[in-house]
């Protein structure tokens, strides 16, 4: 019978310390080899906090499945800043272009069925963290997506 280890590693970083350490050990799988692979497959996503799934067969078998980082932690990463603020002060900023490179990303795990939508979902959480797109408030890019002013861009 597989047993299954879920948690959240900084991308690249992993180590055999926890959470994954305490969690693997005990299920006899090599956690030196399991991190390695973690560590390559996330190599990309340096220092974001991406979830992973460790599923282990036997002793020397296992997979290993990497999820997509946050929305909050791709907006992050592509406004240059280490935290947001949920205050009405902008502590950064994206293009559309970036929010739409978002939308790609995280595209399978949004809730909205349009592109349109799912634009709006992640524009909505700049807002959230204090990110302003294309020098406009959450609210008033929504609006222009809605408008049609991106239409171009999201075709």
């Amino acid at each position: 019978m597989a047993s299954m280890v879920e948690a959240l590693v900084a991308g690249g970083k992993a180590s055999a310390g926890p959470p994954l350490g305490p969690a693997l050990g005990p299920l006899g799988v090599n956690v030196a080899q399991v991190v390695a692979k973690i560590n390559e497959m996330t190599k990309d996503l340096n220092g974001m906090q991406v979830p992973v799934k460790v599923t282990v067969k036997s002793r020397t078998e296992f997979e290993v499945e990497v999820g997509t980082p946050p929305t909050s932690a791709l907006i992050l990463k592509e406004a240059g800043i280490d935290k947001g603020c949920g205050d009405a002060s902008s502590v950064g900023e994206v293009t559309m272009d970036q929010v739409v490179k978002i939308v790609e990303i995280k595209r399978k795990s949004l809730l909205s069925k349009s592109i349109k939508g799912a634009v709006r979902e992640v524009v909505g959480t700049c807002g959230s963290l204090g990110v302003t797109v294309d020098g406009m408030s959450s609210k008033e890019a929504q609006r222009a997506v809605l408008e049609g002013k991106y239409d171009d861009l999201l075709a």
